[in-house]
């Protein structure tokens, strides 16, 4: 029993660390590429979006990693910029009683859950995140799927597995 939990403990851990340098890729995205040099390089968007001057190619890594990374086409399908957004200062962008649902998920990608609360009557959008630690950032919403709070801290992780 003791085997196939080390195994499976290392195998976690080896999809966590796979998911990890996911985020960093990134990096090697640059303005000019086309659609499908992204795609080559990155695989398959998670989401694809549409906006007013081209098109958002989606890659999170959530609900497991703590990045998402947006990549903006123009209508020619070439690369504008490319950036991680699951940060301090992307997440200050989001205005209260003006974002939506939508704006959050165009901007972030998915969240990594979804929270109910009793203190709280609706959806809690849930991002991990790292800053200087493991992060987690809230976007309470209401019942028209508006902003109207959001907050941050620290996520503590338990292990995946528990030997014994």
């Amino acid at each position: 029993m003791n085997t196939i939990l080390n195994w499976l403990t290392r195998l976690t851990w080896l999809l966590i660390g796979a998911v990890t340098l996911s985020g960093c890729a990134i990096s090697s995205v640059k303005p000019g590429m086309t659609r499908d040099e992204v795609i080559a390089r990155l695989g398959q968007p998670t989401r694809i979006a549409p906006l007013s001057s081209g098109t958002r190619l989606q890659y999170s890594g959530q609900p497991a990693g703590q990045w998402a990374n947006m990549v903006d086409l123009d209508a020619s399908g070439r690369v504008v910029r490319a950036r991680q957004v699951l940060n301090a200062n992307d997440f200050a962008r989001i205005e209260v009683g003006k974002w939506t649902r939508q704006d959050v998920e165009l901007e972030f990608g998915p969240p990594a859950y979804i929270d109910h609360v009793a203190s709280w009557p609706t959806d809690i959008m849930n991002y991990r995140w790292r800053e200087i630690d493991n992060m987690l950032y809230w976007v309470y919403l209401d019942q028209n799927n508006v902003v109207q709070r959001t907050g941050q801290g620290m996520e503590h992780r338990r292990h995946l597995l528990h030997a014994r």
